[in-house]
């Protein structure tokens, strides 16, 4: 069961990192990297060593197979992606990210870098292992949901 209290602690702390990390928007066409904000909002959802399939990765983004397609064609191209046939189903797609991709990524993240940087340094070292695993359970979390 999860309580109130813990749904409070989640909207009241995630906020706050948020405004203390975020930057201005940048728009894709002003970025080396020249991807829209759908489309880095995709590729943070990607791993570079787990495999992700489309049909998921749409469900969980809550678009059309179809819309998503385009997308992942584009980015392929790009070089953000890795896309691999499946090896027990031949019609099926497997998505990684690449170097290129994480590089994209961190270049246009709604979340500064040096930021992020700061805030980790306020910490120590159990603390900061603390908070990031917190933060891959969460978006462990929200992967799950769809």
């Amino acid at each position: 069961m999860v309580t109130d209290s813990e749904v409070l602690e989640v909207q009241r702390h995630y906020p706050q990192i948020y405004l203390a990390c975020h930057k201005h928007h940048i728009r894709a066409a002003s970025t080396a990297f020249r991807i829209s904000s759908q489309d880095a909002s995709l590729l943070v959802h990607l791993d570079t060593e787990a495999a992700t399939a489309p049909r998921v990765l749409a469900d969980h983004l809550g678009i059309k197979p179809s819309s998503l397609s385009a997308a992942i064609s584009r980015l392929g191209k790009l070089g953000y992606l890795d896309i691999k046939t499946g090896q027990t189903d031949r019609r099926a797609r497997e998505l990684r990210l690449t170097k290129r991709g994480v590089d994209a990524i961190r270049s246009t993240s709604v979340l500064d870098a040096e930021k992020i940087r700061e805030l980790l340094k306020r910490l120590n070292a159990k603390e900061k292992q603390q908070a990031l695993y917190g933060l891959a359970l969460l978006a462990k979390g929200a992967r799950r949901t769809g």
